[in-house]
């Protein structure tokens, strides 16, 4: 008897009804609108930010390498979840494929938890700058994780 295929309205960036939780996404649809014998409701779905896909890993590590990029900027900042068992480490390579003194993967600490703006440091820090312009490819190792979105950005 329930029937719900219309959007009342778009996605729209709302509150966290947790304290201290990040933005999420919020879509409103209606339900039950065409019974006769009782009121219609609009109901609320979330997900998170940038949350439509991601890259997953299992319970068993796992990894992918990026195209050749360029990029601007001076920190690599990723949207991700793990359990708490899993984790993301990332590695810079450089064109051919070969990593990057200073940001090869034993140099990038397991990243875990749960966050949509979380800053990718290795031993020597987070600057990127001195690599930005430059062609290189990003190599990410994973485990019982997803990776749904990464960016480039500057200070």
């Amino acid at each position: 008897r329930n029937r719900n295929n219309m959007t009342a309205w778009g996605l729209v960036v709302t509150r966290s009804s947790l304290p201290g939780a990040p933005d999420e996404i919020s879509l409103y649809s209606s339900e039950n609108y065409y019974a006769p014998d009782g009121p219609g409701r609009l109901r609320r779905y979330t997900i998170r930010l940038d949350g439509f896909v991601s890259v997953h890993a299992g319970g068993k590590t796992g990894e992918f390498v990026t195209h050749p990029l360029r990029f601007d900027g001076d920190r690599l900042r990723i949207n991700f979840s793990t359990s708490a068992a899993g984790m993301v480490r990332v590695e810079i390579q450089n064109q051919a494929g070969e990593a990057i003194p200073g940001y090869r993967l034993a140099e990038c600490p397991e990243i875990f938890g749960d966050a949509i703006d979380e800053t990718v440091s290795w031993k020597k820090g987070h600057d990127l700058s001195a690599l930005a312009g430059r062609v290189i490819r990003l190599r990410f190792v994973m485990r019982d994780a997803d990776l749904y979105a990464l960016q480039f950005t500057g200070d």
